[in-house]
């Protein structure tokens, strides 16, 4: 079932899984599967979610937006992605949506956009935000979709941020003497924050550096885009959390 397509069912909309059960699917799901893959009755896909886990299905009925599959088989046990959060400035539409799909690929358990001084998006549309999240995790193959926090003032999100949450900053042009080491220690849900095009205000960075549970971090000598900093500070902190993990 490895080439068939995967299918995230939302817990809230659908009853707990088991076999031989029937779904039947949202009008989109079904026009995706008919008109865009070309499937038919007969066809395999898999579903998944992260409370029932991923399973294999037969589609029963296909017939333009209208669609029913039957669960075969628990393929996968319930998982939840323990990885990191990021906060991050909104950027230009494509930078966002790159953000979005290459987080959900790292393994972000909760995306937080926050409004900086120097933020120029202050608006995001969440509804296809959600949609680019939930491709993601179908395409690599992980169980959850992560969660996508209402947009906030950047200090009003961290004042409400769990105090035990370690918050790595990608601040530029760091002194080597006072960042974290390459491959931070870091522990599921603690998050990474990456600032605006234009980087932090004096006042917002010194608002950071006083932070009791604040740790820089650094991203090499080089200067960044801000979509290219959140995908190598996720790809360090996933390394982190994977090293505390293992011991």
């Amino acid at each position: 079932m490895r080439d068939s397509p995967r299918l995230f069912m939302d817990p809230q909309a659908f009853p707990p899984m088991c076999p031989d059960a029937v779904i039947r699917l949202e009008p989109d799901r079904a026009h995706y599967l008919g008109n865009v893959l070309r499937l038919s009755a007969g066809g395999r896909v898999v579903v998944f979610n992260a409370r029932d886990g991923e399973w294999s299905a037969t589609i029963e009925v296909l017939r333009r937006d209208r669609g029913e599959i039957r669960l075969v088989h628990m393929d996968r046990p319930p998982s939840v992605t323990q990885g990191p959060g990021i906060m991050f400035a909104p950027l230009k539409r494509d930078a966002t949506e790159m953000i979005i799909r290459m987080g959900t690929e790292l393994g972000v358990e909760c995306f937080y956009p926050v409004i900086t001084e120097r933020t120029n998006t202050h608006r995001l549309n969440e509804g296809r935000l959600s949609a680019i999240a939930r491709e993601a995790s179908e395409q690599c193959e992980r169980l959850d979709v992560p969660a996508i926090a209402p947009i906030r003032p950047m200090m009003e999100a961290i004042a409400h941020a769990p105090t035990d949450m370690q918050l790595f900053v990608a601040l530029e042009r760091l002194d080597p003497t006072a960042q974290e080491s390459e491959v931070p220690r870091a522990c599921p849900g603690d998050a990474l924050l990456i600032g605006p095009e234009g980087g932090f205000s004096p006042r917002e960075q010194d608002f950071l550096r006083g932070r009791p549970a604040t740790r820089l971090l650094s991203l090499g000598p080089l200067v960044l885009r801000a979509d290219t900093a959140a995908a190598a500070g996720l790809a360090l902190m996933g390394a982190g959390i994977r090293m505390g993990m293992a011991g």
